[in-house]
């Protein structure tokens, strides 16, 4: 159970801690006081979402602890919701994940929203509580669905029909054809080829350039005979010896430049031939390069991909019947795993309409009841192929549909996913929907029956609001109901009906305050005279008043003899 909440910076609550007690307690306030923030610090607690538009106006963030006892043992929960960024969860001061934080506190809290009466009327809300209620595992038939989806995925990656396999062999065959035709084997070949073509372009012009420099150098009125003349003046000059030795050293360099530049013409020659043959291939790979990739590496590794595309259409037939045995048994498991939820939805929607109609009495709806259908098991072409009959949850014969050929469509018939709950409010009157046939307050009150029969585990219940839309005797019969559940757990309900937190062990006022600067909000548990004066304010609006106050605590002492009872 909870046994203190503490909240800072959340909405109009700036910082409150409370601690509650066993039983029943009602929490009351004005509208737009604040019970609200209670309800969704509670959630913030349970993994809700967080949403920083709530953090109060000029903190940072907003903070929400909670210590939770079950039996002997306790624990610590805390939720950090700041003004940006992402919240942060804790566990006994353990830093986890929101999914971890709702795993730790599932079935010790659970929230009965004011909302969730509008999104019961949906299928996927009755569909969700038939499942609860069964106990019903979705995980296989989830996992098996998506292997059968995965199989028809890799089926339809094979090449699609056989004109599309063909056509699309013909262009992988005919791109690998041009690659090998080149014959690539150096990625750094163009590279290569490209220094080959410069020199063999420029050839006759590096040839007149190198010749020339050597006669520079090494003919007879070149660098290498004036430096020879300059070296034999100064040889025998001993100041000017060091000079010497370097005229010395610069004349065998130019020398040997001079040598290096005439082998250098005699070996560069034009060949038209080669070079003509260079420039065809370098021609032949960029059009490769355009083709296939931005460098020849590129081009080689396509031509890999190629390859292994290729291969794997050759053997399209052999992988098309691998892959279809794949496909027939996850098939066959799917359908297994669907009749198995199947079969517990429809053997768990009697029980569950008639534990629904079983609260119906506390709830001043003693002539209602409710019927929960379960969608058509399909037909077994097999054994019926007219397919012209079928079975209705109940195990009466119905019509059949049509043949599917649908995958899903049959899953979805065989799984019992239509769930649909068909609500009588009274003898006489038609069984319909529950969206077309309850009113506001029945809703509210199915929706309550739900949740009473739904939360039998959870040692803490939270009742948002659950009781909108009734009144006078229903709202006293709403009160003894959840006062009787409380016998069993913490019973935690926001009501704006005197009728209800009359029925409640304790009751606490959320109030508001403004002080022409701020706004906050504080939670204050009430004595017996204070709960009067409240009541009174919730009956007729006047606190003051001696006669509202009369009635306020004739209903508490009612309420009070009945809870004793």
């Amino acid at each position: 159970m909870l046994v203190e909440l503490a909240v800072a910076n959340l909405g109009v609550i700036s910082d409150l801690r409370i601690t509650f007690e066993d039983g029943m307690t009602a929490l009351t306030g004005e509208t737009g006081a604040g019970k609200t923030m209670i309800v969704e610090a509670l959630s913030l607690l349970c993994g809700g979402r967080a949403d920083p538009t709530r953090v109060r106006a000029g903190a940072d963030e907003s903070v929400v602890e909670g210590l939770i006892v079950t039996g002997h043992d306790e624990f610590v929960v805390r939720r950090i919701v700041p003004r940006s960024g992402r919240s942060r969860c804790y566990v006994d001061g353990e830093l986890v994940t929101a999914a971890a934080l709702a795993q730790r506190v599932d079935g010790e809290i659970e929230i009965c929203g004011q909302h969730g009466a509008v999104r019961l009327a949906g299928v996927s809300a009755q569909r969700s509580a038939l499942d609860r209620f069964a106990g019903i595992d979705l995980g296989p038939l989830h996992r098996a669905t998506d292997r059968r989806r995965g199989i028809e995925a890799a089926l339809a990656e094979l090449g699609g029909d056989e004109r599309t396999r063909a056509r699309e062999l013909d262009l992988l065959r005919y791109q690998i054809a041009e690659i090998d035709a080149a014959g690539l084997t150096d990625p750094d070949e163009d590279e290569r080829l490209d220094v080959e073509e410069d020199e063999l372009a420029g050839a006759v012009e590096h040839r007149r350039a190198a010749a020339s420099a050597a006669e520079l150098i090494s003919g007879d009125d070149g660098v290498v005979s004036t430096l020879a003349s300059a070296a034999a003046l100064v040889a025998h000059q001993r100041p000017l010896l060091e000079i010497s030795d370097r005229l010395s050293s610069l004349f065998e360099e130019l020398n040997d430049c001079g040598s290096e530049l005439r082998r250098l013409a005699d070996r560069l020659d034009d060949d038209p031939e080669r070079l003509g043959e260079i420039r065809t291939r370098r021609h032949l790979l960029h059009d490769l390069r355009r083709k296939y990739g931005d460098s020849l590496g590129d081009v080689i590794r396509f031509h890999v991909e190629l390859s292994d595309r290729l291969a794997e259409l050759e053997s399209h037939d052999a992988r098309v019947a691998a892959l279809g045995s794949e496909l027939s048994e996850a098939v066959s498991a799917e359908r297994a795993a669907a009749s198995v939820v199947g079969a517990a939805r429809r053997a768990a929607a009697g029980p569950l309409g008639r534990a629904i109609a079983a609260r119906f009495a506390e709830l001043a709806m003693e002539r209602a009841t409710v019927r929960i259908t379960v969608g058509d098991v399909p037909v077994d072409r097999s054994a019926a192929p007219d397919g012209s009959t079928g079975s209705s949850s109940d195990g009466s014969a119905a019509s059949g549909s049509a043949p599917d050929a649908d995958a899903d469509a049959d899953i979805v018939a065989l799984a019992g996913d239509q769930v649909e709950f068909l609500l009588s409010t009274g003898s006489g009157s038609p069984e319909g929907p529950l969206g077309r046939i309850a009113s506001g307050g029945e809703l509210s009150r199915v929706l309550l029956a739900l949740y009473l029969v739904l939360s039998a585990d959870a040692s803490t219940v939270v009742f948002d609001e659950v009781d909108a839309g009734v009144g006078g005797a229903t709202a006293s019969a709403v009160g003894r109901a959840l006062a009787g559940l409380a016998r069993h757990r913490q019973v935690l309900v926001v009501t704006h009906l005197p009728q209800v937190a009359a029925c409640a062990d304790s009751q606490m006022v959320v109030a508001k305050s403004d002080d022409g600067t701020t706004t906050h909000s504080t939670l204050v548990a009430l004595d017996r005279t204070e709960r009067v004066i409240e009541l009174s304010r919730m009956m007729s609006g006047t606190p003051e008043s001696e006669r509202a106050r009369h009635h306020a605590d004739e209903l508490l002492s009612a309420s009070s003899t009945h809870r004793s009872a």
